[in-house]
Order: C-alpha cells, then structure tokens, then sequence
C-alpha cells in the first residue's frame, strides 16, 4: 500500500465537502476521480498530495514513498525560462540527468521554445509546462488534476500511453471519458461528501452504478412495504402491554426514521431556440492570417439547418478563428462571411466570458432572460438554474464563490438562456463534469438548429459530430464525413503508406547530428559498472547484518532502511547502465 486516507472530513466554508471517508492507494492503482462540478475533486487531490490538512482524519505514507502533484491551477514563476520552470525544486545534477526528457517531452506536447519565459506562455501552454514538471519529478504516487486539459487528441494519446506504462500509484480528475476508460482501473464517485469506490475502468463503473442504483431502489420498496404493513397494525390500536408489542413498535420506528435512498440530481436541459430562416451563415473564400503566418485559406462552406461539425487541429492551428470568422466577430483579410437576419448566435467560447466575480449567480442569468420557453413549457430564471444544479442557495451566492467548473456551468447556462438558433461551441467541455458532459450531450441532439464546436473530447465528437473539418495549421479546412472515430481511422490509414514511404530515403540520409558522450556521461560511464558492483555488495553485507541481529528490531529496522535506500540506488544505476549502454552503441555503430 503506498498511502491510506481514513475517516476524512473537510468543511469548506458552509459546505461538507468530505464526510468520514476512506481512501487506499495500491501499487498499480490508477484511480479517476468523478463527479459533478463543486463537490470537492480538486480539495480531495490537494489533501491527498499533501497540500492541505484535513478537518478530521488522517493520511498515512510510507516514508519512503514520493508524491507528485499537478494542480488545477499551479503556480509559476513568471520570470523563469519553460526549462527553469520544470527543474526549479530540484538540484542541477537532477537536471542534468533528466533534461533531455524533459524537452523530449515538452516537444510532444506542443512547447519548442525551452527558453521561453513563463509569463508570456498562454494558460493552456503553463499548465503543460507543469504537466511536464510533474512527469518528470520522480514519483511513487501521481496525483494530476485535469491533465488533460489543453491537450489536444495527440497529445492525449500519448500522455495515455505514458501513465498505462508508469508502475507506481495514479490518482487523478478528469472528464475525458476515453481517457478514464484507457488509463484507469478503479473509479471513485465523490457524491453528497461520500465516497463511493468501483474496482473498474469507466465503461465498467456505468454498469456497476446503475446496479447499485437499481438495489438501493429494490431495499426501498422493500422498506416501504414492510412500513405499510406495520403503519396498519399499529392503526389498528394495538397497544404496547407486551414486550412483543413494544420491539415491534420500535422496529417500526426504526424503519419509518430511516433515510430514503438519495437520488441524484441531473442536469435538465430542454431544447430553446428563436426562428431560424433558410439563409444561415456562409463562408465565402475567406482567409485570415497573423503575423506574416496564413492560419485560414481560401475556405469557403455554407451551413444547413441540421449540421452537427466537429473542428479538430494541433493547438495553435486556427480552429478558434475559424470559429470566430463564422460568428461573424473577426473580419477576414479576403473573403466574406454573410449571416442570415434570423440567425442568434449562441458563441461560448473557450476564454469565456468576464463575469463580475461580486455579482450574484442569480442576478447574472436573471440580466440575460427571466424566463425561457422550451418544449416543455416556459421556466423562470429560477427555475432554469435549479435544473442547471444551482440550488436556492448557491443562487444567492457571489460567482467568486463558484469553482472552475461551475462558473463554466453559469456561463453555459447564460448561453443558452438567449434562446439561440446557431450554437458555436470552443471547448464546451472543458471543466465539466461527466454528468454534466452527458446531458449535455442529450440536449445538444435535440437541438434544432446547427452546431459547430471545437473540442479535443474524442467521446463529445463520437456522440455529437457527423462532420469533421480539420483545421491543418497552414491555411487549408478539410472535410471529412463520419465522427472523431472515422476520421481518426481514415487518417491512420493514410499516414500509413506515407511512413513507408518516408522510411525509405530516410535510411540513406547521413545523420544531421553525431551522437557523443558529454563529459560527465563518460565519466559516469567509465565507473557505473565499479559503482554497481559495490552496491551489490553493499546489499550483500547488510542482508547478512540483519541475520546476525537477530531479535534487535531497532537494528533491523535501520538496516531495513539502509536496505530499501540501497536498492533504490542500485536500480537507479542499473537504469542509467542501460541507457548508457545503449548510447555507447549507438555511437560505436555511427563511428563504423
């Protein structure tokens, strides 16, 4: 076991987030954390990695056993380089060691400029710099929240195939439902200040949750019939003159006092939507570019009433301003947008909106509409936001108040309280929980007009999409027919044959750089296998010193300790051994 939680209680404010729960972490364990936006995720991670004491309860860790933490929000040093950023807790051997990594890294995930200062990095851009310093921190336990955020679908593959390989202990948030079903192999369900734990991957959990659901139900009504029974005894004025009588009216009182199964709360949302004319937006030869760099070129497309269009691309290359040019809110360079008269636009876009953070949430919605008609009847303000899971007394509240997630949830909401008949969607499920993402998703199909969005959610643009435009990064739009999962298919059969190709000339080339020792790794070199060779002795020595101290249990334990250091150095070196090697090889073949 590498960490225990138990009997954790956390108050924030006046709300529970965590009540009397219990939480273990096995080597091997890789354990996603779900539930709706505000109920405590983020606080669970930061107690867990240390960063925050418990109200009540405590967490136990073996002494020997690393923690690294990615934080929803980390914070960084505005002054240091991308590089400085990642190594700056830890000494320069460290880095010397573990740079090269570390920009292998940072180049898959989009950052080549390891000289770049962190203040002028993006948002999505820091918390990948972070990413990457919690990767490279050396860890037992993995604690990340919302890795995935900011990444797009390549990058999130291969972080994938990154953390099913890592052999310690993962503990993370994320609404990647693709990603929760690849990487993980336990669920925990924070919901009402309990905890609630499936030993399974997502799909799995579904069928387990609904299972559980489906017994609290049966012991309910098993509750209620056992109740009407006795509730009719004791209406016929049986008296309690026997010891019969009385533990069967105490037992009827124990049943009638006992708690009904909560039910969940869902996210409702209803379909609302203005007139939409025939003429909706088309896009007309149109072109955009940024600094000498052409981002769109030359596209051209017209929107029909029932379209449902994913936009995928790398990060950078242009889909929000394709977004943008259909909201008719940028001018092209060349070309025109036209946009019927009857088209309202509902734009949420990826930076959202600036919310007044002393407003109250129900003075926010209630400026934009106070009432919405949909198809199941007209909803007040109120009304519309306790569907959207903000209670009377969250409504009240300042929207400083809200968390991540549920601020993006106010401003959603705000959205679509304007009755659009277009919706241009960036990122939409960014910071929402998985309950949320599903009906949101519900409601989405139900839409009647058409709907564009930007997103790297594989299983948001399996279910929603039957168009993908891929925005490629230097000017072109192509189209493809089919969701994410037929586009991502016809794309690896043709990057198939375009890799053997590749591969071909690529053997005759020379090498554009020569592999060589630095100095240091020559050194290392040269005395790796001396230094091996005296751990293992080392390791020999103290296993017979612990069966020459017999019953001495503060010997055994101090050589037990020298043990596991010992052995974490010799795998240590046997790892650098390998790779050392490998180099020396490689450098030998290039030389012949």
């Amino acid at each position: 076991m590498l960490l225990s939680a138990e009997h954790l209680s956390i108050n924030f404010g006046m709300k529970q987030l965590l009540t009397d729960v219990n939480f273990y972490l096995n080597d091997g364990d890789k354990v996603g954390i779900i539930g709706i936006n505000g109920t405590g995720k983020s606080t669970f991670l930061k107690v867990l990695a240390g960063c925050l004491e418990p109200d009540e309860g405590r967490i136990t860790r073996n002494p020997n056993v690393q923690v690294s933490y990615l934080s929803q929000n980390p914070e960084m040093d505005d002054n240091a380089t991308v590089l400085e950023q990642i190594f700056l807790h830890f000494p320069a051997e460290f880095r010397e060691l573990n740079e090269y990594e570390a920009k292998s890294m940072l180049t898959k995930l989009g950052l080549t400029d390891f000289s770049q200062k962190i203040g002028t990095l993006s948002g999505g851009q820091r918390k990948r710099v972070a990413l990457v310093a919690a990767l490279v921190h050396p860890a037992d336990i993995l604690v990340l929240d919302e890795p995935t955020n900011h990444l797009d679908s390549q990058m999130v593959a291969w972080l994938e195939d990154w953390l099913r390989s890592f052999r310690g202990g993962l503990v993370m948030v994320t609404h990647d439902r693709y990603f929760l079903e690849h990487v993980c192999n336990h669920i925990t369900e924070l919901h009402r200040a309990k905890l609630y734990h499936y030993e399974a991957n997502y799909s799995k959990y579904l069928e387990l949750k609904e299972l559980r659901a489906e017994m609290a139900e049966a012991s309910e009504r098993k509750r209620q019939s056992i109740l009407r029974v006795e509730r009719e005894w004791i209406m016929r004025g049986c008296k309690a003159r026997t010891t019969k009588s009385k533990d069967r009216i105490e037992r009827y009182e124990a049943l009638l006092n006992q708690d009904a199964p909560e039910t969940d709360e869902t996210l409702q949302m209803s379909a609302a939507s203005s007139r939409l004319g025939r003429k909706i937006i088309a896009l007309h030869g149109v072109s955009k570019a940024y600094d000498g760099r052409t981002i769109i070129d030359n596209f051209s497309c017209n929107l029909l009433r029932s379209d449902r269009i994913g936009i995928v691309g790398c990060n950078g290359a242009g889909k929000s301003t394709l977004l943008h040019l259909a909201a008719g809110e940028l001018t092209p360079d060349s070309g025109h947008a036209e946009i019927g008269t009857t088209v309202k636009i509902g734009h949420f876009s990826q930076e959202g909106r600036e919310l007044d953070l002393t407003q109250r949430v129900y003075d926010f919605i209630h400026e934009i509409a106070s009432e919405l008609r949909t198809a199941e009847g007209t909803f007040t303000a109120k009304q519309m936001m306790e569907r959207f899971l903000f209670p009377s007394e969250l409504q009240s509240v300042p929207i400083g108040k809200l968390s991540g997630g549920e601020r993006r949830r106010l401003y959603l909401l705000s959205v679509l309280m304007a009755a659009p008949n277009v919706l241009l969607l960036d990122e939409p499920t960014n910071d929402l929980d998985v309950m949320t993402l599903s009906i949101l998703e519900d409601y989405l199909q139900t839409f009647p007009g058409p709907i564009l969005t930007v997103s790297h959610d594989r299983f948001f643009l399996d279910k929603l999409a039957d168009t993908i435009w891929e925005v490629t990064g230097d000017g072109h739009v192509e189209v493809f027919t089919g969701n994410w999962t037929d586009w991502s298919k016809k794309r690896q059969q043709e990057e198939i044959p375009a890799r053997t190709e590749k591969g071909k000339p690529q053997q005759e080339r020379p090498r554009e750089k020569k592999l060589k020792f630095s100095f240091k790794e020559q050194r290392e070199f040269d005395t790796i296998d001396d230094d091996i060779a005296a751990l293992e002795e080392q390791i020999v020595e103290n296993q017979k010193a612990q069966l020459a101290a017999g019953s001495d249990y503060a010997k055994l334990q101090e050589l037990a300790d020298q043990l596991a250091e010992l052995e974490s150095q010799l795998e240590f070196k046997t790892e650098r051994w390998m790779y050392l090697t490998e180099l020396k090889e490689k450098i030998d073949a290039q030389s012949k």
